[in-house]
């Protein structure tokens, strides 16, 4: 019995993540930054356009730039680089009136202020971040 009350309670609690979690919808062009499991902000992004989707899945921080230069876009400006897959990044674009539809080569583009204050907010968790694309 006390097995079985064991099974039950541990599937149907949800685990609590202690950490970052960066939700990034392609569909709805939109960012969730959850601390904690707690929502703390909402913002407008670019993603991949046709022929250069974001991928989907969940990854993990592999490296991060406060300032990097695309090598395979002609030095493209890449502020507050944050690094999950590859060459694919979340950064800050200056190009604001394209937030809200898939525009770039891949990567997540979202306002230079958010950047940082995503930037920041990795940096202090960054072994605890996930994010997730969907």
């Amino acid at each position: 019995m006390k097995k079985l009350l064991i099974l039950l309670i541990f599937l149907f609690t949800t685990p609590s993540f202690a950490g970052v979690q960066i939700d990034i919808d392609k569909r709805r062009q939109i960012m969730e930054v959850f601390i904690d499991n707690e929502p703390i902000y909402k913002w407008k992004v670019s993603t991949g356009k046709k022929g250069h989707s974001t991928p989907s899945g969940t990854f993990y921080v592999q490296s991060m730039e406060t300032m990097h230069y695309s090598r395979l876009y002609e030095n493209a400006p890449m502020p507050y680089s944050i690094f999950f897959n590859g060459n694919i990044a979340i950064h800050g674009t200056n190009s604001i009136s394209n937030l809200g539809r898939p525009v770039s080569h891949g990567c997540t583009r979202i306002s230079p202020s958010n950047a940082a204050t995503l930037y920041n907010i990795v940096k202090k968790y960054r072994n605890d971040t996930i994010i997730t694309v969907n």
